[in-house]
């Protein structure tokens, strides 16, 4: 997933006018005129807007790691500040931050960018931000079996920020620590002590 429009979500495409059509009665029941110039494209617009935001139902994010490669370092490998946008499930009001993601390798490494497409597969659907979190930790685990995984997630979220208690700024930091992370502190200061550098 090279980027954000790499991929599209073909169930938008292929359901385009039941789409546009429930858009434009969703404008109509808030009290919108649907004729008016400004509205006149937006649902074609919004459905644009969806098979992009929800390009991560088009692909397995397992396989967005690709090719591994052997590798004998065994030493901590950290990504820091992967920005991903996605959509809360309980609202359907966008979250933003960034994506950490350290892990130790154990004779297997992925290519560096595959790391930003992991977190963009996962993050691109309905989703919250401890599933993102955890979701990223477990498909490491997984496919590159490494000794240990931390990923901490930030996130601000409009669902809090622009309504509901109405707390913009507020910052919701998650994590998941996996294998050698878990059971050393040390490990986890480490990796916490280069992300703030």
């Amino acid at each position: 997933m090279a980027g954000a429009k790499d991929y599209s979500n073909s169930h938008v495409g292929q359901n385009r006018e039941q789409l546009e059509f429930h858009v434009r009665e969703i404008l109509k029941l808030i009290g919108e005129n649907v004729e008016r110039e400004g509205l006149l494209e937006t649902p074609a617009r919004v459905t644009r807007m969806y098979e992009e935001i929800f390009a991560g139902y088009a692909v397995n994010p397992r396989d967005v790691l690709g090719v591994t490669f052997d590798e004998q370092h065994e030493e901590l490998v950290i990504v820091k500040d992967i920005v991903y946008y996605s959509q809360c499930e309980h609202h359907m009001a966008p979250f933003f931050g960034k994506a950490h993601i350290g892990y130790i390798p154990s004779g297997k490494i992925a290519g560096l960018s595959k790391l930003a497409r992991l977190v963009e597969a996962i993050s691109r659907k309905l989703q919250v931000q401890e599933r993102i979190t955890s979701q990223i930790a477990d498909i490491l685990e997984e496919v590159l079996q490494p000794h240990g995984v931390m990923v901490v997630v930030e996130g601000e979220h409009l669902c809090m920020c622009a309504r509901g208690v109405k707390k913009p700024g507020s910052k919701t930091v998650t994590s998941a620590v996996r294998g050698e992370f878990r059971k050393s502190p040390a490990l986890r200061s480490e990796f916490l002590e280069l992300l703030n550098r």
